[in-house]
């Protein structure tokens, strides 16, 4: 007698495969410009996600869009403008980059338990003209930009997937 095909879940299935040694570190050690960009990802129970991966994408300090190919198999010193971090325990994720050149935000693509689909966002290093940001109530628009954090030599960044305080999330041809 054949027996039904169990269900499965929802993922995360990513958790051994996707990430890789390094993906948290765009900026090649050591270089003096390096900044810290740290946070929580959050439920909508405002409840740490342990389990979340994002990945960022961003022009070099020069405003290239091409970066270094080879993104994942980093050599250390290029910068390749590709980073993907997943959340530890606590939901919490740090990346170390350089500060993107002609746009004032880093790309977001958010993976995360339950989500059928991964949401896009910005993360805003500073309040600069844009025209998304500029489109955005005040409330909405501070979903989208980090908070400096001198401490870490760098900006606070949290995701909130749902709830009172959600991120706002973009179409993906709108987002980067």
């Amino acid at each position: 007698m054949k027996q039904p095909t169990p269900p499965q879940t929802i993922g995360p299935f990513y958790g051994h495969a996707l990430p890789f040694a390094g993906g948290e570190a765009m900026a090649p050690p050591g270089h003096p410009d390096t900044l810290t960009l740290h946070g929580h990802v959050y439920d909508g129970d405002g409840e740490p996600v342990p389990d979340a991966l994002l990945e960022f994408w961003q022009p070099g300090p020069d405003g290239s869009r091409t970066g270094k190919p080879g993104s994942l198999g980093r050599n250390g010193v290029d910068f390749t403008g590709f980073g993907r971090v997943p959340t530890d325990a606590s939901g919490h994720w740090t990346l170390r980059t350089l500060a993107p050149g002609g746009v004032p935000y880093l790309c977001v693509a958010v993976f995360a338990r339950g989500l059928l689909h991964h949401l896009f966002t910005r993360v805003y290093l500073t309040e600069a003209p844009d025209p998304l940001l500029d489109s955005l109530e005040p409330e909405l628009r501070r979903t989208l930009v980090a908070v400096p954090d001198p401490a870490a030599r760098g900006h606070r960044f949290d995701i909130h997937l749902q709830g009172a305080k959600e991120t706002v999330f973009l179409e993906f041809g709108e987002f980067c």
